[in-house]
């Protein structure tokens, strides 16, 4: 499985895990000057912009630990142009993070779902 596939497997593990929890997802790779945002999902009224690490083993640290600074601010970026575009009228959203570790052998995920992960301040 190349970098691709798996960020594309991560992306339909994770939906799913949204999904159980009574998200419902409304966009998938939403594509902006900013960069991508993996997963748009709502739940109770209000968006959460998702953004998904896999990774297949711990050799690159945590998924998560590849969210820095700069890509907090291209995800708030990106949030903004999906809400200008679609939701003008939206006021609650956050942008969070779930974090896969798979296991080939056993074929199972670690999930780790972190929401509010940007603040704009």
């Amino acid at each position: 499985m190349n970098n691709r596939q798996l960020g594309q497997y991560g992306e339909k593990i994770a939906a799913q895990f949204l999904e159980r929890r009574d998200f419902n997802i409304v966009f998938r790779n939403f594509q902006t000057r900013w960069g991508e945002i993996d997963l748009v999902a709502e739940k109770a009224g209000r968006l959460h912009f998702v953004e998904v690490k896999t990774r297949s083993g711990i050799d690159y640290g945590a998924g998560e630990e590849a969210i820095g600074r700069l890509k907090q601010q291209r995800l708030l970026g990106a949030a903004k142009m999906y809400i200008a575009k679609f939701q003008p009228s939206e006021k609650f959203y956050q942008i969070d993070s779930i974090s896969l570790l798979l296991n080939k052998v056993q074929k199972t995920a670690k999930i780790r779902y972190l929401e509010n992960i940007v603040s704009e301040g």
